[in-house]
């Protein structure tokens, strides 16, 4: 679920959508309280409901950081790999002046057609399944390497570390899809406490005793925001490859400008 939301569903969209849903929910509630329980506003529970909310709040907001916590390290697993496949792609490019002109040229166009390839299997990769075309392109980088005859050490030493390096790049995709397709968040039984959790906040607002009709709907409408807020965040970095604040493709793109652009 929290997958499709990412997926199908602009982020601003979804901030609204959650706020609208939590804020108005709760706000809708406490007008359904406040009018079938008047002497809720007298207050006479409210040492009780106050020392509730503060625990329970307690124990909402070491969840939320928690879990965000958690998400963010993958977050940035998630960048570390594609950086370091980027970086590891950089030096492949920066090796071909070593071979003759015609193996430099052959190697460089099956290198643009694996990388064009990997940005094309991004959003299949984002859901942790590996293209068959991107496969395809990387063993024609394997096949282009084999085909190398080297004249010389020096050659014969930079075919050796290129392969050592591709295998570095199959690793790192390798990592890459198998990292989107386990870390997909919460799982539903956490789901369940922070939804509970965040329910419990917002009643203990709601039933708190405030004489003055403005500042108790205000105070349960700020709750609200925040909760929502608070959700919308654990949503958002649940998936490493998903969303606003996921992982992007850039770093490839910076390998094909590169070697597209081979030096004089």
């Amino acid at each position: 679920m929290s997958r499709w939301l990412l997926t199908n569903v602009p982020s601003w969209l979804l901030l609204l959508g959650l706020v609208v849903l939590v804020a108005g929910g709760a706000l809708l509630l406490l007008f359904v309280v406040r009018h079938r329980f008047p002497r809720l506003e007298e207050g006479a529970h409210n040492h009780v409901t106050l020392f509730a909310f503060s625990f329970i709040g307690f124990m909402f907001a070491i969840l939320v950081t928690f879990f965000t916590n958690t998400f963010w390290g993958q977050i940035n697993d998630a960048d570390s790999e594609v950086r370091t496949e980027s970086a590891t792609g950089l030096q492949l490019a920066g090796d071909l002046g070593v071979f003759d002109k015609a193996d430099s040229d052959r190697i460089r166009e099956s290198l643009l057609e694996y990388q064009r390839a990997a940005i094309a299997e991004w959003p299949e990769a984002a859901g942790g399944n590996f293209s068959p075309e991107a496969n395809s392109a990387l063993a024609r980088v394997y096949t282009a390497y084999r085909q190398v005859q080297p004249h010389n050490d020096i050659q014969t030493k930079s075919v050796d570390t290129s392969i050592a390096n591709l295998d570095s790049i199959r690793l790192s995709r390798t990592e890459r899809i198998l990292q989107a397709r386990v870390d997909v968040g919460p799982p539903w039984s956490l789901w369940v406490v922070i939804l509970l959790t965040s329910g419990l906040v917002l009643g203990c607002a709601i039933i708190y005793g405030v004489e003055k009709p403005g500042m108790h709907y205000a105070m349960v409408a700020s709750l609200g925001v925040l909760i929502a807020a608070a959700l919308f965040m654990v949503l958002e970095f649940s998936h490493p490859y998903i969303g606003e604040l996921a992982t992007s493709p850039e770093p490839l793109h910076e390998v094909i400008q590169v070697l597209s652009n081979p030096p004089a």
